[in-house]
């Protein structure tokens, strides 16, 4: 669903590198809730991470650009895998639970939070993707996205890179034309 134009944030801190025992986690949220959620979180000094997109939507009588989550009813929180920290998580408003085992979660690689950065920070044109489990691993060598890992895929014969955030089934495609990619 990716169109020329986009326009790409991140809400929150994401830092790269974690700090010794943090984790990211994916969190279900109430629908058109996210922001809410990271602002509450941001009140208890959690670290979260929300990407958005900007797409311009079309009315009968007018034309508005609006900021979408990239994953809609889903926030990162980057916390300690203690049971302090996960209540505070759990006792927010609007969140229903942590993805993954019930009440615990499932951390989320940082190598995977990172990959979505990196496309988000580089403005590269995306589209959504089926989530695949399956397929060859790769990683970009060169270029904007060099060090991105994710599986080759190949669609009417262009070759795309998927990242994928395994936590809550969802990827995005990245054209890998001219780049240049070895098996990861």
């Amino acid at each position: 669903m990716a169109t020329v134009g986009q326009a790409w944030e991140s809400e929150g801190a994401a830092p790269r590198a974690g700090a010794l025992g943090e984790s990211w986690y994916a969190v279900q949220t109430r629908p058109r809730h996210e922001r809410v959620v990271v602002q509450r979180f941001n009140e208890k000094g959690l670290t979260t991470f929300l990407p958005l997109v900007t797409e311009v939507r079309q009315w009968s009588d007018r034309k508005k650009s609006v900021e979408l989550p990239l994953f809609g009813c889903y926030v990162f929180v980057k916390i300690m895998a203690t049971n302090e920290e996960r209540l505070k998580v759990l006792r927010t408003d609007s969140v229903f639970d942590f993805v993954g085992v019930p009440r615990q979660g499932t951390p989320i690689p940082d190598d995977q939070i990172d990959a979505v950065r990196t496309i988000l920070e580089q403005r590269i044109n995306w589209e959504s993707y089926p989530f695949l489990k399956i397929g060859q691993r790769i990683r970009v060598r060169s270029g904007a996205l060099a060090g991105v890992e994710g599986i080759l895929v190949s669609k009417d014969g262009k070759r795309s890179v998927v990242v994928s955030v395994d936590a809550i089934q969802r990827s995005l495609s990245v054209r890998v034309e001219g780049y240049e990619i070895e098996s990861a």
